[in-house]
């Protein structure tokens, strides 16, 4: 690829390399220089330009990107559309990410025109979550670069290991001191952990703090079906023959290890049972705070058999507790999340509303137009929902249904038809809302005429949401005027099923005002296509 100035008559046909405004027209970062551009070009008085120009054998960053992330995907994973040569790689499942470090630093150190950035190995992941990026810097990567990174991506850089669906069984002693809210607290900091791993808890069964009730528990737990055995002592475990452990070998079982090289979490004691798994918990699992409880349940609940030298690599990086060079208020962190137990994030659908007439555009169908990448307009706009952290992506669709669909062919989008759209805005958002699937906690209502809203807006606004503060509809908002896309919390979906007529979703905002969140969003949401003299303010 060669880069550099050119005069603007030898410029034709490169890529243009930085954005340029002429007219109130904005030609981006990106765009293929051609005749059209030229004249803007000129007409904004610049005599040459800086340019990039492929040469024979360079891919474009957009293949590159979508050749190289299919190479990426594995069980479980999916990947984004390519926006600016970027693909984000997506977890399908709860579960862990495992990482291939190898691979992807022999991927970073082969050429500097293609990276790929992950999370953690072992990181904990729910459904929607994005695990990886893969970006190309340049705007092309040569072909010698291109078969190198295809060449390294043949061995899995990483794999998502999907949590399994166990019955996890619980049984906590009892002495004279230990309150009553202690015991409470410790049943729901244990019920959110094995729940934030899809799994369930048997009711919980309560013992005095002796071997023998507490074996009788044990073997009442196991009968009734629990896969994973938690123990939870009214007096920390100080030795092998203590109460709790002395109870797993008369229930059967084999004291494995005691004790662990991560804080908190230290006096952990993990036994077994005919092959199941009997974990006694530290005092530190009553809290919701991360612990090395955490990082046992990730494993167990992937389907690893943990050893005893598993327990003792976790030394390294397993100083989780507070210290004063590293602040962690524990109160802080049951407010906001930060350092509490992993959790499932909420699920977030993307609503496309694709139906319209387009009447102010007629005859044409502005979502059928094309933008300046070539893209149609709604290939641009669901390519956007995709890059999100939206999932499902559902396409709302009436006009030209078959029209707009084939637009979309190959996209990883799920399609719902308004027989009644021309009824107006409101009969596309009941036909969308009625194909939510049932675990969204939210929807994100997206116009399927505003292309230019970017994936990171619509992730703001995926990330403001917050049930637990109030914030159920997110609103974003430039220069004091609200815009789209609006996400709506589940529970305001019966009232979206009841609205007629065009006037949209609004109505419902005055009844909720300390409901809304409002954050500062770019100029994009404040512009649609409704004719065809291009953009007007919404």
């Amino acid at each position: 690829m060669k880069f550099g100035r050119l005069p603007l008559a030898q410029a034709l046909g490169g890529i243009l390399a930085h954005s340029l405004r002429s007219g109130g027209k904005m030609l981006r970062k990106g765009a293929l220089i051609d005749a059209a551009a030229t004249r803007l070009i000129a007409a904004a008085g610049h005599g040459e330009i800086t340019v990039a120009q492929l040469e024979p054998g360079d891919v474009p960053e957009g293949e590159a990107a979508i050749r190289l992330g299919a190479l990426l995907l594995g069980p479980h994973l999916r990947r984004s559309a390519a926006i600016n040569g970027r693909v984000n790689i997506f977890s399908q499942v709860g579960g862990l990410l495992r990482l291939a470090p190898g691979v992807i630093e022999r991927l970073n150190r082969a050429n500097e025109s293609v990276t790929l950035a992950t999370l953690p190995d072992r990181a904990m992941v729910a459904e929607g979550d994005m695990v990886a990026t893969l970006k190309i810097i340049p705007f092309a990567v040569s072909a010698a670069a291109m078969d190198t990174a295809q060449r390294i991506l043949r061995a899995p850089a990483f794999r998502l290991e999907p949590f399994q669906a166990l019955t996890v069984g619980l049984v906590l002693t009892e002495l004279p001191h230990v309150k009553e809210a202690t015991l409470q607290g410790t049943i729901a900091a244990t019920q959110s952990r094995i729940a934030a791993r899809g799994g369930t808890m048997l009711p919980a069964l309560r013992t005095p703090h002796q071997e023998a009730p507490l074996t009788a528990a044990i073997r009442q737990l196991l009968a009734d079906g629990a896969g994973l055995i938690l123990i939870a002592g009214a007096s920390a475990v100080t030795d092998r023959q203590d109460v709790a452990p002395r109870a797993v070998v008369a229930s059967g079982g084999t004291i494995t290890r005691f004790g662990m090289p991560v804080d908190p979490g230290n006096l952990i004691c993990f036994g077994e049972i005919a092959g199941l798994p009997a974990i006694i918990l530290p005092g530190c699992a009553r809290s919701p705070a991360a612990n090395g409880i955490d990082w046992v349940l990730d494993r167990i609940f992937v389907g690893e058999t943990i050893t005893s030298a598993d327990i003792a690599a976790m030394g390294v990086g397993g100083l989780l507790k507070e210290t004063d060079s590293r602040p962690m208020p524990r109160a802080r962190a049951r407010i906001t999340g930060i350092g509490a137990a992993p959790r499932t994030r909420p699920q977030i659908a993307a609503l496309v509303m694709a139906a319209g007439l387009s009447r102010r555009m007629a005859p044409a169908n502005k979502l059928l137009l094309p933008m300046p990448d070539g893209r149609l307009m709604i290939a641009q706009t669901v390519d956007h929902a995709l890059a999100s952290g939206a999932n499902p992506v559902i396409v709302v669709t009436g006009h030209q249904d078959a029209e707009i669909k084939a637009a979309l062919a190959g996209r990883q989008v799920q399609f719902t038809h308004a027989a009644d759209y021309a009824a107006g805005m409101s009969a596309s958002l009941r036909a969308g809302i009625a194909a939510l699937p049932a675990t969204a906690s939210a929807v994100l209502v997206c116009l399927g005429d505003m292309p230019l809203v970017a994936p990171e807006t619509l992730n703001r606004i995926i990330t403001a949401f917050d049930p637990a503060e109030g914030r159920e509809i997110i609103i974003p908002v430039h220069a004091g005027k609200r815009g789209n896309p609006v996400l709506w919390a589940r529970r305001f979906f019966p009232d979206l099923q009841q609205l007629t007529g065009d006037s949209g979703a609004r109505q419902i905002m005055h009844g909720h005002t300390k409901q809304i969140a409002e954050f500062p969003a770019p100029a994009t949401i404040l512009y649609d296509f409704d004719t065809p003299a291009g953009q007007v303010r919404s």
